[in-house]
C-alpha cells in the first residue's frame, strides 16, 4: 500500500501494456467527521505504453475502510468514458468514493480490449486513502 501514489505501475503482456498511476486526496470540505463522512477524490492516469492501440471497456474497485469493511464497485468505463488509446496516448480522470473512517484504501482491475479484438486486464496496486492527504 502505498502513502500518496501509486506510480510507474504496469501492466504488460507486449503487445499491450497500460501504466497506471493514482494521485488520492482527502476532500475536506465535502467531509463530516462529526457524521463519519470522510470524502476522498483520486485522479488517476493511464498511458497506454504497448505497442498496439487498446480501449478500456470497464473497472473494478475494492475499497476497504480502516474496519476492514469492504465495497466492491464494477462499470463499464470510467467517468462515463471508453477510452480508446493509441501507443503513448494517455487518459486522465478524476473520481471520488466515500469512507466511514478516516482512512482506508483502495486497488482495482481496468479491463480492456486491444483494437485486434483480445481481451486484457489492469491491475491498479493498493493505494492508502488517508486525511493527512488534505486537498484545500
Amino acid at each position: 500500500i502505498r502513502d500518496v501514489a501509486v506510480t510507474g505501475v504496469q501492466t504488460c503482456a507486449l503487445p499491450i501494456c497500460f501504466a497506471v498511476s493514482v494521485r488520492p486526496q482527502y476532500v475536506e470540505d465535502q467531509s463530516t467527521p462529526a457524521r463519519h463522512e470522510y470524502v476522498f477524490a483520486y485522479t488517476v492516469t493511464i498511458v497506454n505504453t504497448g505497442e498496439i492501440a487498446a480501449q478500456l471497456i470497464a473497472r473494478q474497485w475494492l475499497i476497504t475502510d480502516a474496519l476492514g469493511r469492504v465495497e466492491e464497485v464494477r462499470g463499464l468505463g470510467v467517468v462515463g468514458n471508453q477510452p480508446m488509446l493509441k501507443p503513448g496516448e494517455r487518459f486522465e480522470y478524476t473520481s471520488w468514493t466515500r469512507l466511514d473512517t478516516p482512512h482506508g484504501s483502495m486497488q482495482g482491475t481496468f479491463y480492456g480490449m486491444t483494437e485486434d479484438a483480445h481481451w486484457f486486464e489492469a491491475d491498479i496496486a493498493a493505494f492508502t486513502l488517508a486525511r493527512s492527504q488534505s486537498l484545500h
